[in-house]
């Protein structure tokens, strides 16, 4: 095909539509990767979202989607779309850092199956974005790639740890953003830059680091790969491209994107376990549970959940509870004041766990991974605040004791759904009129992220689009 001028809106198109124009030859796949380029290098500047940009390599992998193409060969349901890809994932030819200075020679020699997946499915990488030092905060900054700003409002964090991959789609630098979540590192940055993002369930996306020794329990069963979007026909999209089997994860799970049909029944909780929710997020979620009953939804109030308080020191013990002293050593090597912080602020709690820690975890984790499955099968969704606060002003955390025990507080949701193993959602529902996003939380039954896509889809059609940010 014949190159046309570059287009400067393409950068703004969701995914979809790229996808389709790309396959029917309308485009090419490589003046989308141009317009992408070109995007990247008028403002990523003033965010830092993608800390390792090679363009060359983006224009080569769009060269090779348009080739396949042109002999009549099937692209992939991500024909052409760039796309970028977390610091902390294996891809082959580039450092997996994982925010880390002593990480930033260990080059990938393969692709973690997540990058392995978007690729077969046609997606073109434009570049590779920022975390916090080993992943650990709700805030994006680190010694060797620097700070991430969010492209929303200036003074906001940008989420973390996915927070280069929230901003980035934010604003328009890739129509996906592949991020990972332990304890709201998709969703997070997703709420607090304005876009929408999905936690799967445990087991649902294959993903392993060749590069690096294998994760501890915790991560093992918590710790999910999942896609930032600007809306959620591209959520789902990205998702589905996601879903491909891998052997090298012994814990992925070949289940079928589509479940048996649900009842169109919801659960509304906008105090989760008595969290001091802003006002502002009640509203939205009142303004959401509106528009599932317009889409035909049963939506009912809840004063109750399952026990989802219990499940926060359940996730710390099982992230920290093993290994702590070799963690603990290897931020204070690193030098890395935000880790240290985040480790080091729960120093007490893991000083007080016995030997016999992880087990007495795991056991209780099953009553509490039970319920909530019960509960699911009764409420097909559930709508949740995403955090109890507004998203918070950059590095909170750092201000002083008060204000990272406020942090954490806030994240109760974020932190203990993990522990169940359900697939959880953030739906951007607008922005406040200072430019403050907020959003809404979406609850589904295991390996049924389809419902939950259904239900934030509902809602997108009756609210405010996400738009790009224009920083």
């Amino acid at each position: 095909m014949k190159d046309m001028p570059t287009d400067p809106a393409l950068w703004a198109w969701p995914a979809t539509r790229l996808a389709a124009a790309i396959k029917a030859r309308a485009l090419s796949a490589r003046e989308v990767a141009q317009a992408h380029i070109d995007r990247v290098e008028a403002v990523n500047g003033q965010i830092n979202a993608i800390v390792d940009f090679q363009p060359e390599k983006t224009l080569a992998a769009a060269d090779a989607v348009d080739a396949r193409l042109a002999r009549g060969d099937e692209a992939g349901c991500l024909a052409g779309v760039p796309v970028t890809i977390k610091v902390n994932v294996d891809q082959t030819g580039y450092a997996t850092t994982n925010g880390l200075k002593a990480q930033q020679a260990l080059i990938a020699r393969s692709n973690n199956p997540v990058v392995e997946s978007f690729l077969a499915a046609g997606a073109v990488s434009l570049g590779r974005t920022n975390t916090p030092a080993f992943s650990y905060r709700w805030f994006t900054n680190n010694l060797l790639h620097g700070a991430t700003h969010n492209p929303r409002k200036k003074g906001l964090t940008p989420g973390g740890s996915s927070g280069g991959a929230g901003a980035a789609v934010a604003a328009g630098l890739g129509a996906i953003g592949h991020g990972t979540d332990i304890a709201g590192s998709v969703r997070y940055p997703a709420y607090a830059c304005g876009v929408h993002g999905l936690r799967p369930s445990v087991g649902r996306v294959a993903a392993w680091n060749a590069s690096g020794p294998d994760r501890t329990i915790g991560g093992q069963i918590m710790a999910v790969s999942g896609p930032l979007a600007r809306n959620v026909a591209d959520l789902r999209l990205a998702f589905q491209a996601m879903l491909r089997p891998d052997p090298c994860d012994p814990w992925a799970v070949p289940a079928p994107f589509h479940g048996p049909q649900l009842p169109k029944r919801a659960a509304l909780c906008t105090h989760p376990e008595g969290a001091q929710t802003a006002p502002e997020l009640v509203a939205e979620l009142h303004a959401a549970a509106d528009r599932l009953r317009e889409a035909g939804w049963q939506v009912e109030a809840l004063d109750t959940l399952p026990d989802l308080a219990s499940a926060v020191p359940l996730q710390l013990t099982l992230w920290m509870g093993d290994g702590y002293d070799g963690l603990l050593a290897s931020a204070r090597a690193e030098g890395d004041r935000g880790a240290l912080a985040a480790l080091e602020g729960q120093a007490e709690f893991v000083r007080s766990l016995g030997p016999d820690c992880i087990a007495k975890a795991l056991t209780a984790r099953m009553a509490i991974a039970r319920d909530w499955g019960l509960f699911m099968a009764r409420y097909p969704v559930l709508l949740l605040p995403p955090s109890a606060e507004l998203p918070f002003a950059d590095n909170l955390d750092l201000v002083d004791e008060a204000s990272y025990r406020r942090v954490w507080a806030a994240q109760m949701s974020m932190i203990g759904l993990p522990v169940t193993g359900l697939p959880a959602l953030t739906l951007n529902t607008g922005l406040l009129a200072d430019g403050t996003p907020v959003g809404v939380q979406i609850v589904a039954g295991k390996f049924r992220e389809d419902i939950a896509l259904e239900a934030a889809e509902a809602i997108e059609a009756r609210g405010k689009r996400v738009s790009v940010a224009l920083p």
